[in-house]
């Protein structure tokens, strides 16, 4: 090489010639980047996205149950009311343990009132049962409580959560099918490009 020449005019190291960043793959796609980008943006959703949604659908469930609970308990009360056994119990009136018996109690107008309900073997044994009754005097279950609200805000909250993952997972393999398809494509479109130059090598 003479003195003339301009240092590193040939060799490997061309000073017209590219070379990729520090850290940089040349063999990354345009999917595989597509891929990443989507992939990390649907984790960040994940991390902040489900312990928002859970939080504030369980409150917010939480919260309607806990009206649930204030309306009952503002409609029924308990009453007092007389047991005597039910003339069908001796005859296939028991049920998981429990009897049928007749229940007689005196509405808030006075009026009586009458009913059935299935209780344990101790409470037969007794001559009266507090049992709930609404505004009209009709036989109800007991209120829902502040625990069964609570307990209901913390179910749809978990259930929200499960529900996000899901969606999370979805979200991904749906990503990776339509990547994949495009690059089978992409593939299929090279291959042509070069089987025959490869075919024609053994065709010497």
């Amino acid at each position: 090489m003479s003195a003339q020449d301009p240092p590193h005019a040939s060799g490997p190291h061309r000073p017209d010639q590219r070379h990729p960043h520090e850290g940089a793959n040349p063999l990354r796609r345009t999917t595989d980047r597509i891929e990443a980008w989507c992939s990390g943006f649907l984790l960040l959703a994940l991390v902040l996205g489900l312990p928002i949604a859970s939080v504030s659908a369980g409150m917010a469930a939480y919260g309607s149950a806990l009206r649930v609970v204030q309306a009952q308990s503002a409609e029924r009360h308990q009453v007092t009311a007389r047991l005597t056994p039910a003339p069908d119990a001796a005859s296939g009136g028991v049920t998981d343990e429990k009897q049928k018996v007749l229940l007689s109690w005196v509405g808030e107008d006075g009026r009586q009132r009458t009913g059935t309900a299935y209780v344990t073997q101790d409470e037969t044994e007794k001559s009266t049962l507090r049992i709930w009754v609404d505004r009209e005097g009709t036989m109800q279950d007991p209120p829902m409580s502040e625990g069964d609200a609570m307990g209901t805000g913390w179910v749809i909250g978990g259930m929200t959560a499960i529900g996000v993952y899901v969606g999370f997972v979805a979200a991904r393999k749906t990503l990776r099918l339509v990547l994949d398809r495009r690059r089978y494509a992409r593939w299929d479109t090279e291959w042509d490009l070069v089987e025959p130059q490869w075919s024609a090598r053994f065709r010497r």
